[in-house]
């Protein structure tokens, strides 16, 4: 009874991402010159339909018509949750109503102005958008105070940030996207059940056609060494190219292709194809999921300088998130390796439940499908 209590537990956990609303970003570029504003704020319309009803016909797709016969309505939600400050509040005033396709889908574009009460001084940014009804909304922002660059990724706890006219410290910066990489590996569910899918088999040995648990806790670590390093390396390549705008793929095949790789590991730990190869799986796609992790950076379209340092600070974060996991997760599994309930229960059981969330993932990506409601 109490295997089948922890296996309810395990599959509760397993089940609470795929339920839960999908992260967003918005994307905030801001030019100060003196007194002087203009910016542009791209915010995704399934955001502003989540938020406002664009949908009003309720057939699941949003029209150009329908987007602009809200247009006042939109414009007054998204600025009365962004205040900008220079000597006082600088009012600000949309100008243009446009559209945009991102990697992850159509945006609402609105492009501003504003004049503020001095032309010197520190500039203030407050950002709610959001906040109130996803946590895990964040706002990506590139601002340039007198032709100096600043960027910055706007959460909930630092939704008031304020910006000097001089230079940043770099450490601040790479700091910040530090966090911010440690945040998108944790709330990105398909990667932590990939890492998950190829780190249950890593206490268990294959043996005449059965498991068992491993002798020593060194096997399991060179193992998950192996792994974690083949991934760290597959996707900080693509990381690095894909955010340097070296290579682009369409938003649909990198989530589809992350999703089938879910379904491949957890198929693996059920019929075993690659054994002692998972390093090898881990590799092959973590090229992808490194356009995964990209996606975050290269929309917000930062200077070459300071993409770079992003670059560098979200995949530390990245890593540092993905060795947390690893080091939360390898001596429970370890503990557990010998019982029935893990190599039934968690092994064969979780890995069929995660091929087949990430089954529905795929369908929903491949075909734009919503099987799932949130």
């Amino acid at each position: 009874m109490r295997w089948r209590q922890l296996l309810v537990c395990f599959w509760l956990v397993l089940c609470g991402p795929v339920l839960a609303h999908k992260a967003s970003d918005s994307y905030l570029v801001i030019d100060v010159q003196g007194a002087q504003v203009s910016g542009q704020w791209d915010i995704a319309l399934r955001d502003i339909d989540f938020a406002l009803g664009l949908d009003t016909d309720g057939n699941g797709e949003i029209t150009w018509g329908e987007l602009r016969a809200r247009h006042d309505a939109v414009a007054a939600w998204a600025f009365n949750a962004l205040t900008l400050e220079r000597g006082g509040a600088c009012p600000l005033q949309v100008t243009q109503h446009q559209v945009d396709e991102h990697t992850d889908g159509t945006y609402a574009v609105l492009k501003f102005i504003a004049t503020c009460p001095t032309s010197t001084g520190d500039v203030a940014l407050d950002y709610r958008l959001l906040f109130d009804l996803d946590g895990l909304h964040r706002g990506l922002l590139r601002l340039d105070i007198d032709g100096l660059t600043h960027s910055s990724v706007i959460a909930p706890d630092s939704r008031r940030q304020t910006f000097s006219g001089e230079r940043v410290s770099r450490w601040t910066q790479l700091q910040q996207f530090m966090e911010q990489g440690v945040w998108h590996i944790w709330i990105g569910f398909d990667h932590i059940l990939f890492l998950l899918s190829l780190l249950l088999p890593v206490v268990l040995v294959r043996v005449n056609g059965g498991w068992r648990g491993v002798d020593r806790m060194g096997e399991s670590v060179r193992e998950v060494l192996w792994v974690v390093t083949s991934f760290t390396v597959a996707h900080s390549i693509t990381l690095s190219l894909a955010a340097l705008g070296f290579i682009s793929l369409p938003s649909w095949l990198v989530e589809s292709a992350i999703a089938l790789s879910v379904v491949v590991a957890a198929f693996n730990n059920i019929v075993p194809m690659f054994n002692r190869l998972r390093w090898l799986v881990a590799f092959g796609f973590g090229l992808i999921h490194g356009f995964g992790f990209a996606s975050v950076l290269a929309e917000l379209g930062l200077p070459q300088d300071a993409l770079v340092l992003s670059l560098v600070g979200f995949n530390l974060g990245v890593e540092a998130g993905q060795l947390a996991i690893v080091v939360a997760l390898l001596p429970v599994i370890y503990w557990l390796r010998n019982t029935a309930f893990y190599r039934r229960g968690v092994l064969v059981g979780g890995s069929l439940l995660i091929m087949l969330l990430a089954s529905v993932w795929l369908a929903e990506r491949l075909f734009d499908l919503k099987l799932i409601t949130t």
